[in-house]
């Protein structure tokens, strides 16, 4: 399953932060650093999980992804704009993070077509 390309394209953005983070001032390293790192975790392991889930799994895990990309993609620039992270360190990662954003959002709007909404009876 490690063939989707949101995996690849997470793992390839992950290995090029981690070769900045220990480059980071020492208080950033330990703070945002390693949120960020985590995120990046966080990432990879739900696209995982969301290639090996089932289809009414599927939309919830994916909704959680969208939602970790948005927050890395958040922290990563705060990072910038602190001076914390360099022009030539931050556009290499957050141009790929804008294009995994746009692959998780196309991959929920896919799910979200294929899931009827559910209804309640009698209401």
């Amino acid at each position: 399953m490690t063939d989707l390309p949101i995996v690849t394209k997470l793992n390839e953005s992950y290995k090029l932060w981690h070769g900045y983070l220990n480059d980071l001032p020492r208080l950033t390293r330990y703070t945002l650093g390693i949120k960020i790192d985590n995120l990046f975790t966080d990432c990879l392991e739900l696209s995982l999980l969301a290639g090996y889930s089932s289809r009414p799994e599927k939309l919830s895990v994916v909704q959680k992804l969208s939602t970790k990309i948005d927050a890395l993609k958040f922290f990563l620039k705060l990072l910038w704009e602190i001076k914390a992270l360099e022009n030539k360190q931050y556009n290499p990662l957050s141009l790929p993070l804008v294009e995994i954003g746009k692959m998780a959002g196309g991959w929920l709007a896919s799910l979200k077509k294929e899931t009827p909404p559910t209804s309640v009876e009698g209401v």
